[in-house]
């Protein structure tokens, strides 16, 4: 075995799609505005209204939305723009469950809202895990690098014992700043091949 006992795995960009950039730059598109203005105004709204560690709700969240963009859409439809494009990708879910077979932990470390627990009522992912530490439930974001330190103390695991998929530079970073090594995914296949890899190399050195 691994000295590696734990895979954690961010949701959105790693288990699926990145619903909440493209649904946002989607949102941009259609109302003649800047997609990656939209976005970026969007991801520091989520943040800075608290809706990300549960401190507000998503009506706030819309609201702060509306008034920064000018845009008028209603809840319901630029909700729908952005959770229909949170799709799971099938080869991530497939290895999760591999990962299990062969008795590693596998667990969801992710700066979510409330949509999260929607999305699982869709797709059904969150029995695959042993745990789902979502933001939005834990108080604390993954930009935050104790998120990291409280998710292995709840496992019982050490930092060395850890890997962690994010698609976000800086949260492997501030993961890396407690000890956890990160892989940083792009692109799905690849991903999994750089996780393999390392898993094998250190089953042979362990050998």
């Amino acid at each position: 075995m691994s000295v590696y006992s734990t895979i954690l795995f961010d949701f959105g960009g790693v288990l699926a799609a990145e619903g909440f950039r493209a649904g946002l730059e989607a949102i941009g598109r259609r109302q003649g505005m800047d997609p990656a203005e939209t976005f970026r105004l969007g991801k520091e709204i989520v943040y800075t209204s608290g809706y990300v560690v549960g401190g507000s709700d998503e009506v706030a969240f819309w609201e702060q939305f509306r008034q920064r963009t000018g845009i008028t859409a209603p809840d319901r439809e630029l909700r729908r723009q952005i959770l229909d494009r949170f799709q799971p990708f099938p080869e991530m879910l497939a290895a999760v469950a591999r990962l299990n077979r062969l008795g590693f932990t596998t667990a969801i470390v992710s700066d979510q809202t409330n949509w999260l627990d929607e999305l699982d009522q869709r797709h059904h992912f969150f029995a695959l895990f042993v745990r789902v530490f979502n933001s939005y439930h834990h108080g604390r974001s993954k930009q935050d690098f104790r998120f990291f330190r409280e998710v292995l103390a709840e496992l019982g695991r050490e930092p060395a014992e850890s890997l962690f998929l994010d698609d976000d530079p800086g949260n492997l970073e501030r993961a890396g700043a407690v000890g956890i090594r990160g892989i940083l995914v792009s692109e799905p296949g690849r991903a999994l091949g750089e996780l393999e890899g390392l898993l094998s190399a250190e089953q042979k050195g362990g050998s």
